[in-house]
């Protein structure tokens, strides 16, 4: 009787402890049966989706109109050639000028572009020297190179330029090569009468002197030779371009001016400058040489 007790006992235990092995065995491997409730984990909040990051190739592939604003400032264009009539204020000369010195000059007569005034008279240009070389004592012209880098309108307004002479009235004999390279007179004609001059002085006071032709003639040398060293013992005219030369220039490529700041309603005004007078080619001293 007591072993069949302890038997139930047994059984009894053994199917407890299996009736609560199937729960657990239905939470791994399939849904719970009717009835039964499990305890969740409580719920995480969503997590944020972080800031998006643009690589370096993604922004280098974002098209430039969208990266930057384009710059539609509406712009005067001032074509290449356009030729602007200038008055020098500042005279320069191949005695004294040297690289890099400045010169000055005014707009004689305003530019129009489409029936509008683009450049006003009274308006600055400014530029250097870039070469000068004196004439030299029996050839060689003096020479001078002018460069205009800078355009200033009447309302400060600046703009880069690059122009070259096309022509000059100096009132001497220079002349403006292609390359607008400004010369001087050669003076040529008054080397070879000085030395005619002394010569025929030499030869007068030789015949007087000797009152013979042998006479003459050794005068004569001796003047030439007096002619020659004066004529080497100096240099011919320089290359000059008094106050006042007018000089035109040549755009050499298209300069643009902004519209918002390119607003005149008058042609404007130059100064009154004096033009430079006539000027005879003349020789200077080279002593000592």
């Amino acid at each position: 009787m007591n072993s069949r007790l302890g038997s139930l006992g047994l059984a009894a235990v053994v199917g407890i402890t299996l009736g609560l092995a199937v729960p657990a065995s239905g939470q791994d491997e399939g849904p719970l049966a009717a009835g039964q409730r499990t305890q969740s984990a409580p719920e995480q909040p969503a997590a944020q989706n972080p800031p998006a990051r643009v690589s370096a190739e993604a922004a280098a592939s974002v098209p430039a109109a969208t990266a930057a604003a384009p710059d539609t400032k509406a712009q005067v264009r001032i074509p290449s050639g356009t030729v602007l009539p200038l008055v020098l204020h500042n005279g320069i000369s191949t005695r004294s000028a040297k690289r890099g010195d400045p010169v000055y000059f005014e707009t004689l007569f305003p530019v129009m572009i489409d029936g509008k005034v683009a450049i006003p008279a009274g308006s600055y240009v400014s530029g250097e020297v870039t070469e000068s070389v004196r004439p030299g004592r029996v050839k060689g012209r003096g020479e001078l190179m002018i460069k205009l880098n800078t355009l200033i309108l009447p309302n400060a307004y600046m703009v880069n330029l690059n122009a070259a002479p096309k022509d000059a009235s100096t009132g001497g004999n220079e002349t403006v090569d292609s390359e607008g390279r400004i010369r001087g007179d050669s003076d040529k004609a008054s080397d070879i009468g000085k030395i005619a001059e002394t010569t025929a002085a030499g030869a007068g006071i030789g015949s007087i002197a000797t009152r013979t032709g042998t006479g003459a003639a050794i005068g004569a040398g001796a003047g030439a030779a007096v002619g020659l060293m004066a004529v080497l013992l100096t240099r011919g005219p320089e290359a000059e371009m008094p106050r006042g030369t007018t000089v035109s220039v040549s755009l050499n490529r298209p300069i643009f001016l902004d519209e918002d700041k390119d607003q005149f309603a008058t042609p404007g005004q130059a100064s009154t400058l004096a033009g430079p007078g006539n000027r005879e080619p003349i020789r200077t001293k080279n002593i000592p040489f």
